[in-house]
């Protein structure tokens, strides 16, 4: 049985959508569209209409439709999901600007009328520019350094070379040519250790790509191996199990909380996903019961793919901790949402003892779009001095 919570959640969340794409195409066709030669309103309206509801109704019918018409659809409404974005914010603050003015009246009255061909094609202009440049900045990825000290003995180790990649997300819209240029990158930073830190896929691989995929996770070059976590999406997704399976098979082992000792020289942590419990009903353990029986003389690395709850690593003594999840907001200025959200959303914390670098994330979810923030590879060099 359906919960009714969830249609009510599921049908307020669609009214929304659907009053927000309405305001946003009825602007344009009063601003721009209606001044189209041989444009009507019953032509812009039903294709004004599928462009907005393409990536919804791509995800109700994925099992329904043929392949291509799916991707198609998921493509051409994750790339609206931006435009969206943007227009609102853009057209909002216009409408915000002329209902303010009535008081302040300082705006020119060109701006003021609603029906501006000449505003609107600017606006229209400057959301393209916003997107192209966004789909730009998302296919080229940066590689950040950290060089970091732990005053910990490592065994025979005084240093550690760290490559850690998070937010992949493999999928209908990241396909098999990002992951060969990003498995290209790594390997050419020779590290000793790849950490994926959640997120590897968006949804299920299609059948066509899981070999190429596979055979590309297995080109991976590292001393002591390549190893991951899941993140959300594994678990939206519904393949957490095949996942796992799936990178193991791949040469990329999964770290379920669970702990492992690596060349006796340092501990690697993997956490499940926060958000395990939500969609298999099953708590994940608590980091003290996972470092049960680790020589907490050796240094200690944790990978947790959301950076939460940060006061649990601190109390057990945890030296590294990276994460992902927050993709630093991925599109401005939602940064300043993840940066209310968490404690750290990018970049490197310190708290005595304790440090942890968020990554921004190598992928993208949704629009394959990036403003304000970049794609990055971590490259982290720790240097144990005890």
């Amino acid at each position: 049985m359906t919960n009714p919570l969830f249609i009510l959640v599921g049908t307020v969340i669609f009214l929304v959508y659907g009053g927000l794409n309405f305001y946003i195409g009825l602007r344009g066709w009063q601003a721009l569209f209606s001044y189209v030669p041989f444009l009507s309103s019953k032509v812009y309206w039903p294709v004004f209409l599928l462009l907005a509801f393409s990536y919804l109704l791509s995800r109700f019918s994925e099992k329904f439709l043929p392949t291509m018409l799916y991707e198609g659809m998921t493509i051409a409404g994750a790339y609206w999901i931006a435009f969206m974005f943007y227009f609102l914010l853009i057209i909002t603050s216009i409408d915000l600007l002329r209902l303010f003015d009535r008081w302040l009246r300082l705006v020119p009255p060109e701006i003021k009328r609603s029906l501006n061909p000449a505003l609107g094609l600017t606006v229209f202009i400057l959301v393209v520019g916003i997107v192209s440049y966004g789909v730009w900045n998302a296919s080229h990825p940066k590689i950040n350094h950290y060089d970091l000290s732990i005053a910990k003995q490592a065994g025979p180790l005084k240093q550690l070379h760290v490559v850690m990649v998070s937010d992949i997300h493999l999928g209908t819209i990241v396909h098999n040519d990002q992951l060969t240029k990003l498995v290209n990158q790594v390997n050419g930073l020779k590290p000793d250790l790849i950490l994926f830190a959640g997120d590897v896929f968006d949804e299920d691989i299609e059948s066509k790509n899981k070999q190429q995929i596979s055979d590309t996770f297995r080109m991976l070059r590292a001393s002591y191996g390549a190893f991951a976590v899941l993140g959300n999406h594994e678990y939206i997704g519904g393949n957490a199990d095949e996942a796992i399976k799936y990178l193991g098979e791949a040469g990329v082992k999964v770290l379920r909380d669970t702990s492992q000792e690596i060349a006796g020289s340092f501990y690697l942590i993997g956490r499940d996903d926060l958000s395990g419990a939500r969609f298999n009903g099953t708590k994940r353990q608590d980091l003290a019961t996972i470092m049960q029986g680790v020589n907490h003389s050796l240094p200690i690395l944790l990978m947790d793919h959301q950076p939460s709850h940060l006061e649990e690593p601190v109390e057990q003594g945890v030296d590294l901790q990276v994460s992902g999840h927050t993709h630093n907001g991925q599109m401005f200025p939602i940064q300043f949402i993840t940066q209310r959200i968490f404690e750290q959303d990018w970049g490197l914390l310190r708290k005595g003892d304790f440090q942890l670098i968020v990554s921004s994330g190598y992928g993208t979810w949704g629009p394959p779009i990036r403003i304000g923030n970049n794609p990055e590879i971590v490259d982290i060099t720790i240097t144990f001095n005890p």
